[in-house]
């Protein structure tokens, strides 16, 4: 394989991962079982066989029960419950420090941030434009109290936070006011790890920070006791596959106190009254686990971690920057006949301060833009699993597009029921511009094959139009070009 041959003198580092392929022959066989290229980590992690055949086995021989009582059934799984809160906090070297509040997900766990941090008229509320919609949702909770709104700009073409307009904005906050500073350690558009001594820059000028770490804790470690984010999102299934349904919030302890909830439920109180309207939220992380939590899921989080220590989060993530790297030089190295290049990436160029994450369009020889969601569906026809469109990040794709207030208002006036694709329709038309994209993610049981696949995937679209893309197809297994039925 002489493809093979060239990535490992480019990219040394990956033969020190090679249990990784071990694991993907034992534990994801069905990845090569089925001939499929997944392509979408950063979308859903995938499991280990092994992770479902334990957490089945605990299932099954244990008779456990809803953790709200006292009863046999219910303190043993409150001792499981409470086993996994331990292994979470110890993941992430925040014991003693932190606070775990088990969630749905992460955008529950950022919805909570919203809706109980105390904004105020003389606050402010700063998020980066490179953020997940479930981060963005913040504003609205901040607007709605009075606090002022701003955004960090990206720099292009790399789609970076612009360091010096964020130590200005940074400077505006008043340190007799509460402001919340909100970014993600690695961007779900772009790959982009965002610098996370920011934090403390932040910290020094009087504002709290939110760390969204959805895409960032699958591939690289983070260590709470090195960076202090005052609260972090986590979801789970993105780490490590399984249990989809379980998220987390953790909250710095000095950061808890400043939460005050806006209502109470079943499981959040020591205390509540009809009679007398009053209740008394119970303490630490019991007051903000609504009703009955995602019980007999939770365990499985603490076989996922044990899962992902036996691999090593190191090797995960030089696994990840080494095919990284090789997919930005393919991608990068395709063009047409004529010269042109075939693709546009968002984001940096190299593996440098950036993860698994390559975000692109296709381009005809004339430069107009392939409609990603053909590509999709070609992609899909030949068992690659890839994810299209904004991914829930606005600000960066409008950030890697240029677009402006001016092209979202003008859409707007075209139609009042605004769908994306009727966005994308407005705004490629009026100038050739997108607001969506293709994604590729790559993750834990990631290989070569996985990379060089879509790469030869990417380069069967050579000389397609706009006209004739729908007649192109792939034969993963023989990696030949098919056109016309032959």
């Amino acid at each position: 394989m002489p493809a093979f041959d060239d990535f490992l003198k480019a990219f040394p580092d990956y033969q020190g991962t090679g249990r990784i392929d071990a694991l993907r022959s034992s534990e994801y066989r069905r990845l090569d079982a089925q001939h499929h290229v997944y392509l979408d980590y950063t979308g859903g992690g995938l499991h280990a066989e092994s992770q479902v055949r334990e957490h089945t086995a605990l299932l099954n021989n244990r008779v456990l029960g809803n953790p709200h009582s006292v009863s046999l059934t219910s303190s043993g799984m409150t001792d499981l419950v409470e086993r996994t809160r331990r292994a979470v906090l110890a993941w992430f070297n925040a014991e003693g420090a932190y606070t775990a509040i088990f969630t749905q997900n992460a955008t529950g766990a950022l919805k909570h941030v919203g809706e109980s941090y105390p904004f105020g008229p003389r606050g402010r509320c700063l998020l980066s434009m490179d953020n997940h919609n479930s981060v963005n949702g913040i504003r609205e909770f901040a607007a709605a109290r009075g606090a002022a709104v701003a955004y960090v700009p990206l720099t292009t073409p790399e789609l970076r936070m612009d360091r010096d307009r964020l130590r200005e904005l940074l400077e505006e906050a008043s340190t007799s006011a509460n402001n919340l500073f909100a970014f993600p350690a690695q961007s779900n558009f772009s790959g982009v790890k965002h610098p996370l001594e920011i934090i403390e820059e932040a910290h020094d000028r009087g504002w709290d920070v939110v760390l969204d770490a959805a895409a960032f804790v699958p591939t690289s470690r983070l260590d709470l006791a090195a960076v202090r984010p005052d609260f972090v999102s986590i979801s789970f299934y993105k780490m490590f596959g399984y249990p989809t349904g379980v998220g987390c919030l953790l909250v710095r302890n000095s950061a808890l106190r400043k939460l005050h909830r806006p209502w109470f439920a079943g499981g959040t109180v020591n205390f509540a009254s009809v009679e007398g309207r009053c209740h008394i939220l119970a303490p630490g992380e019991a007051g903000f686990e609504d009703g009955t939590l995602n019980y007999l899921a939770i365990p499985a989080v603490e076989i996922g971690l044990r899962h992902l220590d036996t691999i090593g989060i190191d090797t995960i993530q030089a696994r990840v920057r080494c095919l990284t790297g090789w997919l930005l030089q393919s991608l990068l190295e395709l063009r047409h006949t004529n010269g042109r290049p075939m693709v546009r990436i968002y984001g940096p160029l190299t593996s440098a301060a950036r993860g698994g994450i390559v975000t692109m369009n296709f381009y005809d020889p004339e430069g107009h833009l392939l409609d990603y969601r053909r590509v999709e569906e070609l992609a899909t026809q030949n068992r690659i699993s890839l994810r299209t469109g904004c991914f829930c990040n606005p600000g960066a794709g409008e950030a890697a597009e240029g677009l402006t207030a001016n092209d979202v208002s003008a859409a707007l006036e075209e139609s009042a029921d605004m769908t994306m694709p009727r966005f994308l329709q407005i705004i490629t038309h009026r100038g050739g511009k997108s607001a969506g994209a293709i994604r590729v993610s790559l993750g834990l049981a990631s290989n070569f094959g996985d990379v060089d696949a879509f790469v030869k995937f990417a380069a069967s679209l050579r000389d397609q139009t706009r006209m004739t893309i729908g007649e192109v197809s792939f034969d993963i297994e023989s990696c030949r070009v098919i056109r016309d039925g032959s």
